[in-house]
C-alpha cells in the first residue's frame, strides 16, 4: 500500500513521492523549540507526532534525515535575557538541555541534526540568501535600517494559507516575529540593531543587527538538506507567518519548489481549552511527571489521536493512558508465559498480517492501528483463557510486536517508576537480599498502597502496575 499523507499546501490527501526514490532516502525537516521557556505537553504533541512520522518511515524501509532547529535568537528569547540580566547563550541554555531531557523521558529520537540559529555557519548562510534576494529584487532595506521580503513580488505568497492577497490589506511592513493576517506585510529579514537587543548583533552588509526568525528556518534546512526537502513538519501556528515566509525565501533565492510535502499538527486543548498558565491549566513535563506519571504514558497520551485532530489533554486521559498499557503489559506478560523457552525465537514468523503498518500508511491512522492492537490484544487473550494459543503463535505475536513497538515504543523497561516507588522497589530488593522477609513484606505493603505490585521471580523482582491502580 502506498504512503498518503494530508498536505497542507493542496489541502489534500496526497500519495508521497520520493526526491530520491533511488536510494529510498527521505529527507525531513522539523520546526524545533523557541528556548525562551521550559517546551509544555502541547509542543510535545507536535514532537510525538514527528517522532510517530519517522519511525513509521522507517520501519517501511527509508532512510531518514531528519534536522530539528532549535531556535536560540529572536524577540522572545532577547526579550527573556534581557529579563533575567544574563547573556544570551546562557539564557537559552538551561531551556535546550530541559528540551532534550524531557524529549528523552517520552522517548523520542533525537534528530540527526539539531542546528542552532545563532551558529557563526547559519549567520554566514542566512546573510548569504538576504543579499541574493536583494539583488533580485525581492528584498530591500528600509529606512529603519532593516531588510524587508516584498510578498507583492512572489506570486505565490499565501498559498500555504490559502489566503488571497488580493483580498487583505497590506500593513506595509511588519518587524515582529509573530502576526496574524490582519496584520501581513513586508516581512523582516535582518533587523537592525537597536538597544533593547543589548549585546546581541552580528555585522553585515546592512549594518550591525540580527535575523529575523523566519531566515533562521530557510537557512537551516537549506545548509543541511539542499535546496528542495521531502517532508516539512510543524504545528498548525507556524503556517503563517512562518512556514509561508519558508518558502518565500528558499523559492526566491534558489528557484526551486522548497518542500514537496508539508504536515501540520493541531493544536492541543487542556479540558477543552487553550492552555494558558492564567487559567491554571498550563502543563510541562515534570508537571506531569510530578503527578506521579511516567515517560511513556505520557507518550501515549499524546500519541493516540491522529495528528490532524485537536487532541483534549486531561486527567482522566491520563489514567486511561496508563490502563491501556496496563493492558499491554499483561498480554507481553502472558504471551511471554505461554511462549516458555521460544519467546526470544525470531525465526519462528507466522504470517499474522500487517493491518498496524497499513493503517499508518494512510496519514498516520493512529486510531486504526491502536485499534487493531488492542483487537489483537482481546482475540489472543480470549484464545489463552482457552488454552488454545500454543508457545509457535505466542512467539509470533511477540514478534509482531516487536516490530510494532519499534514504531510506538511504548513496552516498559522496568526502569521507568515515579521517584517514591523506585526508592521503595530497590529498598525492598535490599530487604530480600539481606534476608530481612518482614521489612520486605512492609515495604510490598506500601508498594500496594501506592498502586503498584511487586512480584519475585527467577529473572529478579518485577514492580508492575497493579490492574485497575
Amino acid at each position: 500500500m502506498p504512503l498518503h499523507f494530508f498536505n497542507t499546501y493542496s489541502r489534500y490527501p496526497e500519495e508521497f513521492q520520493l526526491c530520491d526514490a533511488k536510494n529510498r532516502k527521505i529527507d525531513i525537516y522539523t520546526c524545533g523549540p523557541t528556548v525562551y521557556s521550559r517546551a509544555h505537553v502541547g509542543n510535545f504533541r507536535a514532537y510525538i507526532f514527528e517522532d510517530l512520522l519517522q519511525r513509521h518511515l522507517e520501519a517501511r524501509g527509508f532512510k531518514i534525515h531528519r534536522v530539528m532547529n532549535i531556535t536560540d535568537v529572536d524577540d522572545k528569547t532577547i526579550r527573556g535575557a534581557r529579563e533575567a540580566k544574563v547573556p544570551l547563550q546562557k539564557f537559552t541554555q538551561q531551556f535546550k538541555d530541559a528540551f532534550f531531557e524531557d524529549a528523552e523521558k517520552l522517548r523520542i529520537k533525537r534528530a540527526d541534526d539539531c542546528p542552532a540559529a545563532t551558529d557563526q555557519r547559519y549567520i554566514e548562510k542566512m546573510i548569504s540568501m538576504i543579499s541574493a534576494l536583494i539583488a533580485k529584487g525581492l528584498a530591500y532595506q528600509a529606512d529603519d535600517k532593516s531588510v524587508y521580503f516584498r510578498i507583492n513580488k512572489f506570486p505565490n505568497y499565501g498559498k500555504l494559507a490559502h489566503f488571497d492577497l488580493t483580498e487583505l490589506r497590506s500593513t506595509g511592513r511588519v518587524k515582529h516575529d509573530e502576526y496574524d493576517k490582519e496584520h501581513i506585510g513586508d516581512f523582516a529579514l535582518w533587523k537592525a540593531w537597536d538597544e533593547e537587543d543589548g549585546d546581541v548583533k552580528w555585522d553585515s552588509p546592512w549594518g550591525p543587527g540580527r535575523p529575523g526568525w523566519h531566515i533562521e528556518c530557510s537557512a537551516m534546512a537549506t545548509a543541511l538538506l539542499g535546496d528542495q526537502i521531502d517532508i516539512h513538519c510543524g504545528g498548525v501556528d507556524n503556517i503563517f507567518p512562518h512556514h509561508e515566509a519558508e518558502i518565500a525565501q528558499s523559492e526566491g533565492v534558489t528557484g526551486k519548489q522548497f518542500v514537496r510535502m508539508w504536515l501540520h499538527c493541531a493544536h492541543l486543548l487542556v479540558d477543552g481549552q487553550k492552555m494558558s498558565k492564567s487559567l491554571g491549566n498550563f502543563y510541562t513535563i515534570p508537571d506531569v511527571l510530578a503527578k506521579g506519571y511516567t515517560g511513556r504514558e505520557i507518550r501515549y497520551a499524546l500519541i493516540r489521536v491522529n495528528y490532524r485532530t485537536q487532541l483534549n489533554f486531561t486527567w482522566d486521559g491520563m489514567k486511561e493512558a496508563r490502563e491501556s498499557l496496563g493492558r499491554i503489559d499483561d498480554w507481553l506478560q502472558r504471551l511471554r508465559e505461554v511462549a516458555g523457552d521460544k519467546k526470544d525465537n525470531p525465526k519462528i514468523d507466522i504470517q499474522l498480517g500487517h493491518e498496524f503498518e497499513e493503517a499508518l500508511d494512510d496519514d498516520l491512522n493512529i486510531s486504526a492501528a491502536l485499534g487493531f492492537l488492542f483487537e489483537t490484544i482481546r482475540d489472543t487473550n480470549r484464545a489463552m483463557d482457552q488454552n488454545k494459543l500454543d508457545a509457535k503463535t505466542a512467539v509470533a505475536w511477540l514478534n509482531s510486536w516487536n516490530r510494532i513497538n519499534k514504531v510506538l515504543d511504548f513496552e516498559s523497561d522496568g526502569a521507568e517508576l515515579p521517584e517514591e516507588v523506585a526508592k521503595l522497589a530497590e529498598a525492598r530488593a535490599q530487604a530480600r537480599l539481606a534476608k530481612d522477609f518482614r521489612k520486605s513484606d512492609e515495604l510490598r505493603d506500601k508498594l500496594n498502597a501506592l498502586g503498584w505490585e511487586a512480584r519475585d521471580t527467577k529473572d529478579g523482582q518485577k514492580i508492575t502496575r497493579r490492574a485497575g491502580a
